[in-house]
């Protein structure tokens, strides 16, 4: 049999490095992880729903807000929102959601008083994930620095809004939360101004992305909306993946209720971010629905 003999270094043993396709896996390898490295560290995904609650309130008896809690706050958990804006809230329902998310830290103000009194459009954030920077409300009327009523409004009306700070990647941005009156017609189409000056104060030379939830009482083809889009993008029209669920977002606690086209809820997005899915989250349990709106859900991948 014929023998061949490999000639060794003295001293030296033949090791895997000197092999020349572990090299070349290794080198390889070492690029993947150069390559992926830059979109871990300067991108972050992010789940984020809007929801109106429905207020609490007797009258909706089998639908009453004790029925249901449960209902809402396993929805938020299911779809692991990261970042939820809701509306209708009032200061109890605000603290059973606190009670079931002990991770997550909300702000916002009652829109009678700026404190306590009446419906609240808070934000929820997981804290873990993000920084609050800074947190205000102002109102939808020609002084918003002071709770009023705005134009033809029936009732008050804010916007809460934050600045935060991504702990994976250090980057800013804005998350507003609004509730428009469900009657002036002139007063959501002001709001719609006001509300894209105050986003253009906030963003101006800081290259900020901005999310903007809330049930804004208006579908799609109506003016006000038309406004925002000017400046915004509707998450329905800009995921990535073909949107999820019915397109209408009331139900009025009817199970057989007319889900086709009445989308009067939202999540708008600015500036430097992906929208990657969209969906109307259509659960219910008991032949109930959690609320009289469906949650407006989008996974976004903040760049």
């Amino acid at each position: 049999m014929l023998k061949t003999k490999i000639k060794t270094t003295p001293g030296k043993s033949r090791g895997l490095n000197d092999c020349l396709p572990y090299q070349s896996v290794m080198k390889k390898l070492f690029i993947i992880i150069l390559l992926s490295f830059p979109a871990a560290l300067f991108s972050q995904q992010m789940n984020v729903i809007s929801y109106n609650i429905r207020l609490n309130t007797p009258a909706d008896g089998p639908n009453a807000w004790p029925k249901r809690t449960k209902m809402v706050t396993g929805i938020l958990r299911f779809h692991e929102a990261d970042i939820f804006g809701l509306q209708e809230a009032l200061y109890d329902q605000i603290l059973d959601i606190q009670h079931d998310f002990p991770g997550y830290e909300w702000f916002g103000a009652g829109r009678d008083d700026g404190e306590k009194a009446g419906e609240f459009s808070p934000i929820f954030y997981n804290k873990s994930k993000f920084i609050l920077i800074k947190q205000e409300t102002f109102w939808l009327s020609e002084t918003p620095e002071i709770p009023s009523k705005g134009w033809d409004a029936a009732l008050n009306r804010v916007v809460t809004w934050g600045k935060f700070q991504s702990k994976v990647t250090g980057k800013q941005f804005l998350v507003l939360n609004t509730h428009f009156d469900h009657i002036g017609m002139e007063a959501r189409k002001n709001a719609a101004i006001l509300i894209r000056k105050k986003i253009e104060e906030m963003t101006s030379n800081k290259n900020l992305p901005v999310i903007l939830t809330g049930d804004f009482n208006l579908t799609p083809d109506k003016e006000p909306i038309g406004l925002l889009k000017k400046y915004v993008r509707d998450s329905f029209e800009d995921s990535q993946e073909p949107p999820f669920g019915p397109t209408g977002t009331f139900n009025g606690f009817k199970l057989d209720a007319d889900l086709s086209s009445r989308r009067i809820d939202y999540i708008f997005v600015y500036g430097g971010i992906e929208v990657l899915k969209y969906a109307t989250l259509s659960n219910f349990d008991d032949h109930r629905f959690p609320s009289d709106h469906l949650p407006v859900f989008v996974k976004l991948q903040l760049r």
